[in-house]
């Protein structure tokens, strides 16, 4: 299992602009994606706004490149989600999941 994070600053608006944007139109859209295997959007104040992080899971790095395109460290960020925050990464990080404690 591979994990994508990424991260974004918002002011507290924003972010909880960009929360929903993700629940009602990502999520949705990431769930037809072969090989996605959920998310979580993370949240925590930074001075006087948010900082978001985003974690997607996928199966495989293939899985990743059917999202991101050919070049997967490349940030994938909506005009709409970009609309809503002030600032975020270009690229994203990948992590192998090894030790997951939740359901499941």
């Amino acid at each position: 299992m591979i994990a994508r994070r990424w991260t974004a600053r918002a002011t507290i608006d924003g972010a909880r602009a960009y929360v929903e944007f993700f629940r009602e139109v990502l999520a949705p859209a990431l769930a037809h994606i072969d090989g996605h295997a959920g998310a979580l959007v993370l949240e925590r104040a930074a001075g006087s706004g948010m900082e978001i992080t985003v974690l997607t899971f996928w199966k495989s790095m293939d899985a990743v490149a059917r999202f991101a395109g050919e070049n997967p460290e490349r940030a994938v960020v909506e005009p709409e989600a970009q609309a809503v925050l002030q600032d975020f990464d270009s690229t994203v990080e990948h992590l192998v999941l090894k030790v997951d404690t939740r359901d499941g």
